[in-house]
């Protein structure tokens, strides 16, 4: 039998921008059926290279091929083998969800017969099907993203071109879209992904390591795991951050980095690095819950290889010590309140995007806002900033009433938006002079806040380049220096390292907690569950109500009642269905490289897994029981509300 044409060909592909080489010389090749994952720190070259795949940008040299079809002779014929999903929204805003699907349906000549089935499975999938007749320009960012992703998918291409396509996105959403992913590859879709999520690159067929424009690493995911030089030790405790600073500089500890509420530390001898950490932690008095060996991850590489030569994640020339995470046990109300709300209320006509919030949040403290894409962040934020009026309930900030003085807030807050505020055809430099007059700096200060604002997001070298050519991340970068340019005592964050590589994101992290130590009060949102681990409090917002409060660790162990198996295996896709179906199993979801299951009776759901991937002839590498991390817990209490409000519906329905 012979093999089928790759389908995704580049040979020696390169892109300059007068001096700056974007992609040197790459090659690579993806098959029909295969899944490739380009992953990269910001400005790597990712979104380069796809442009050109795409024909949407002419290479400087080397060759290129879809389908068998030359991306600069034969533009035309890639297009019509291809979809493509960009970092820039291709909707129409004045039009609806269902408007939008229509036209790219009409766009890529699906036929529309059995149309309408192709469109309901999407809206389901994206749980988008209940805002179908919204316009595209009144939803949030990651609604936004779920609708391209919708229109992306509404035909079935030879090849898929996506560029990051589940930022902004919720857990829950992100593991429906890797089901349709699965989908296409079985009907022979060559698929080319970026990703900011690299667990989302532990699922593809091979991945390459994109920096500077070219490929240090390629190979199947277990490949390039073998390229980490020395062995993962985990360790669990609820002083994460200083821990990883103390194990940084022991001896045996070749790295130490901070994956939400562990510590990786690299090593070449496990024996002695555990030795080694058990004693630099006891003697510092940090508590360790456990320790483990565990195999290496694509982000433990990444990390690995694009870190800087001492072991920490910089922000500019100089690093930030940040403070201690907090001991979460302590009474949060033993600050004065910051943010202050009781039965805060939006509706939009009949729609009630925020329904009777109540919360408080201390002075100094780290607060995470967590929920699915448009459940009622964004809405909650832009009120605390005095943006928006609220349709019914009260609330201050910094002390300031939201419906009575909101100009007032709007002096005491930085605010950093899903939609950088940012002016494309001003320079760095430029943009943050606007906003030092816009929060009436005078000259001498601005000069001093400037330096310090370049230099903490690392922009030294982009002072003079346009903002329009940087890339999502250091845009992102830009957008932060400019929301706390002014000392702001209250800062809000609506999802600020979204599409940020995970170095990009520790950094902000670390100033995140430099500030929270200097009293600066951080309100968050994020979709990286990761880095709910690192707030002090989380609240958890489902159809404009919170439905969970508490600190990481409350809702892990208190809040959180479900017995999660981690299951690992070749092609876990393949398996899941079957171990879905199993009557001792209640959910299971892609994790990782592997599946989290969820089970009430722990030994009888590892003996009924065992035998059905036996009978399977599927091998089985692992089966054990695991803590909840924030992404099961997040997952576990959309799921178990969304199941709510089902059997609420089909009560009403039989009455």
């Amino acid at each position: 039998m012979t093999k089928p044409d790759p389908a995704i060909v580049a040979r020696k592909l390169s892109r300059r921008f007068a001096d700056l080489i974007a992609v040197d010389a790459l090659n690579l090749t993806v098959k029909p059926g295969e899944i490739f994952g380009l992953v990269g720190p910001d400005g790597a070259g990712k979104t380069t290279t796809l442009r050109m795949l795409s024909s949407i940008m002419s290479p400087t040299s080397g060759t290129a091929s879809i389908a068998g079809w030359d991306v600069a002779t034969s533009p035309d014929r890639v297009k019509d083998n291809i979809a493509y999903m960009s970092q820039h929204f291709g909707l129409y805003v004045d039009l609806t969800v269902q408007e939008n699907i229509n036209f790219y349906a009409d766009l890529y000549g699906v036929s529309r017969k059995g149309r309408t089935d192709r469109i309901n499975e999407l809206l389901n999938f994206s749980n988008m099907r209940r805002f179908k007749g919204r316009r595209a320009g009144n939803l949030s960012g990651g609604m936004k993203q779920k609708l391209q992703l919708v229109c992306s998918l509404i035909h079935t291409p030879r090849v898929l071109l996506l560029d990051e396509p589940t930022n902004g996105v919720d857990p829950v959403s992100r593991r429906d879209f890797w089901r349709i992913l699965y989908r296409l590859v079985r009907q022979e879709v060559a698929i080319l992904v970026t990703t900011a999520y690299l667990d989302e690159a532990e699922r593809c067929n091979r991945v390459g390591l994109l920096d500077r424009g070219r490929i240090l690493a390629q190979g199947t995911p277990d490949e390039v795991k073998q390229l980490l030089p020395g062995t993962i030790l985990t360790v669990r405790t609820s002083e994460g951050r200083r821990a990883a600073r103390l194990l940084r500089s022991s001896p045996g500890c070749k790295s130490a980095n901070l994956f939400g509420d562990t510590v990786h530390v690299l090593t070449g001898d496990p024996d002695q690095a555990r030795s080694t950490i058990y004693r630099v932690l006891h003697e510092a008095a940090v508590t360790i819950d456990d320790i483990r060996q565990q195999a290496a991850s694509i982000e433990d590489v990444f990390v690995s290889e694009l870190q800087d030569e001492t072991g920490s994640a910089r922000l500019g020339g100089g690093e930030i010590h940040s403070r201690e995470q907090s001991d979460t046990s302590a009474p949060v109300r033993a600050r004065p309140d910051a943010v202050n709300v009781d039965n805060l209320t939006r509706r939009f006509g009949t729609f009630t995007a925020v329904n009777r919030v109540s919360f408080s949040v201390p002075r100094g403290q780290i607060f995470g806002f967590l929920g699915p894409n448009g459940a009622g962040k964004s809405t909650c934020i832009r009120m605390l900033c005095g943006l928006l009026a609220p349709s019914g309930g009260t609330g201050s900030v910094a002390g300031f009433d939201i419906t009575r003085q909101a100009e007032q807030i709007k002096k005491n807050i930085g605010y950093m938006s899903q939609k950088f505020s940012l002016y494309d055809d001003l320079t760095v430099e430029e943009n943050i002079d606007f906003y030092g007059g816009i929060y009436g700096l005078g000259a001498e200060e601005l000069t001093l806040r400037k330096s310090w604002a370049v230099e903490m997001a690392g922009l030294n070298q982009h002072r003079s380049s346009l903002t329009a050519i940087l890339s999502g991340g250091w845009k992102q970068r830009l957008a932060m220096a400019c929301a706390v340019l002014h000392r702001p005592p209250i800062v809000f964050l609506d999802e600020p390292t979204s599409g940020a590589d995970p170095l990009s994101r520790r950094r902000f992290w670390d100033l995140i907690y430099s500030m929270a130590e200097q009293g600066v009060t951080i309100f968050v949102t994020t979709h990286y569950m990761e880095e709910a681990e690192y707030c002090e409090r989380l609240a958890l917002i489902y159809n404009g109500r919170i439905i969970a409060m508490g600190t990481p660790r409350d809702l892990k162990t208190g809040v959180m009642k479900d017995t999660i198996l981690d299951i690992r295996c070749p092609r876990p896709q393949d398996i899941m269905d079957r171990l879905a179906g199993l009557p001792e199993v209640r959910e299971i979801a892609l994790f990782g490289a592997g599946l989290h299951a969820v089970v009430d009776h722990t030994k009888r759901a590892e003996t009924a897994i065992r035998n059905e991937c036996t009978n399977a002839g599927h091998r089985l590498e692992g089966l054990e029981q695991v803590i909840p991390d924030m992404e099961d817990v997040f997952v576990s209490l959309i799921e178990a509300e969304e199941r709510n409000e089902k059997d609420a519906r089909s009560y009403i329905a039989d009455v």
